[in-house]
């Protein structure tokens, strides 16, 4: 890579968004390697609906945050909130007007910054002509999702735009195996990383020390989930049909339904007595509560979109001496360690017969199962990768 240890990081995801993603995690990361980050928040790639008020008041926030300029979160990130038009991203100029923005304020930041030749590392196509006229070293695709199968996205416009970024990228990232057979028809300097833990703090809930006092009041056993209650990836129809099947069964939900969303599933769990929904729990809690858990789930609708995903939860748990039952993801075929299978409701309840039979995981069959799938390991990995990729 040369002298460069500057990188501009496109992300999906904004900075202080409640769930980190690998996007936060993998700026952190490059700054432990030396690099300085100007990690670019989402441009937003689904259309805001007209009625929605929270699609408002985080178009106004943005706005607010982008007339500010890149802002410095840690002594080696900044933070920029791009301003962009929020409408009708299916047009070619309205897509030019908010890359030709973006390409402006970016300059001013390298400028300002001595922010030299940097890396560009990306999680969608939708940033290639704010580069255009930019002097930079490698460009790198991290394809963590199949964003083009999410409820909202022009999905013929996002791989029409995948598609160019792929013929030019230097190297490319994937999460999942689907993935990888998918960006490497295109590129074939493509590899497959799965996602990985911050074990250091995961191995938290090893801790002997009491649980959060909402969390002892559940009785045992408590079968948890931790995340985004969203009804295009959770299978709230399987959560409600086992949880009714078994009211000795406690079972815990940590996080808020998505944006917008109304699910009168999950309206009918809310009342049962045996689904206990906490709410969202900030990161650094996560430990408290897994410690806690008898068993972890993912269970995960089978989709277009999540067939490809690899969950970070799943070593989030393993790390946390949490043993998962998950449906068929793909990632199944190839990671068994601590995990139970369940296709359908039947098989589902009696995965979970299967873990609470069992005893939690040790210490030392935690760090077994996560092995090297951890971020500093994963970073490594990839920056070597990356130069040999010029």
């Amino acid at each position: 890579m040369g002298e460069s240890k500057n990188c501009i990081l496109f992300s999906t995801a904004d900075w202080n968004a409640p769930y980190w993603t690998n996007k936060q995690h993998t700026a952190c990361k490059l700054t432990q390697n030396d690099f300085r980050v100007l990690y670019i928040e989402s441009i937003g790639l689904r259309t805001p609906r007209m009625g929605s008020a929270r699609d408002w008041t985080r178009i106004w926030n943005r706005l607010k945050l982008g007339f500010k300029g890149p802002r410095q979160v840690e002594s080696s990130i900044w933070v920029l909130s791009p301003l962009v038009l929020p409408f009708m991203h299916k047009n070619r100029l309205v897509r030019f007007i908010n890359q030709g923005i973006l390409r402006l304020t970016i300059k001013r930041f390298i400028n300002k910054n001595n922010f030299k030749i940097p890396t560009i590392w990306t999680y969608h196509p939708f940033m290639l002509e704010s580069i255009a006229t930019i002097k930079h070293e490698n460009i790198v695709y991290h394809c963590v999702d199949d964003i083009s199968a999410v409820p909202g996205i022009d999905a013929v416009g996002f791989n029409k735009e995948e598609q160019r970024l792929l013929n030019i990228a230097d190297i490319v990232f994937t999460t999942s195996p689907a993935l990888q057979e998918k960006c490497s028809d295109q590129n074939d300097n493509t590899h497959y990383f799965s996602n990985v833990v911050d074990q250091e703090h995961f191995s938290q809930a090893f801790k002997k020390i009491s649980l959060p006092v909402e969390l002892e009041n559940i009785p045992e056993p408590r079968i948890g989930y931790v995340g985004v209650l969203s009804d295009f990836k959770v299978d709230f129809q399987l959560l409600i049909e086992i949880a009714g099947n078994h009211p000795e069964w406690n079972f815990v939900m940590i996080g808020e339904e998505r944006e917008g969303q109304v699910n009168n599933i999950v309206q009918k769990m809310k009342v049962m007595s045996n689904i206990h929904f906490l709410g969202y729990r900030a990161y650094k809690e996560l430990p408290d509560y897994l410690r806690g858990f008898n068993v972890a789930l993912l269970p995960t609708l089978i989709n277009d979109y999540t067939k490809a995903m690899f969950p970070m939860k799943y070593y989030e748990y393993l790390a946390a001496g949490v043993r998962v039952v998950s449906t068929p993801l793909d990632f199944t075929e190839e990671n068994k360690d601590g995990l139970e299978i369940g296709h359908d409701a039947v098989s589902f309840e009696q995965a979970i017969k299967k873990q609470l039979a069992r005893t939690k995981l040790t210490k030392e069959q935690s760090s077994k199962f996560v092995a090297d799938n951890t971020w500093n390991a994963r970073i490594e990995k990839m920056l070597e990768l990356m130069k040999h990729s010029r």
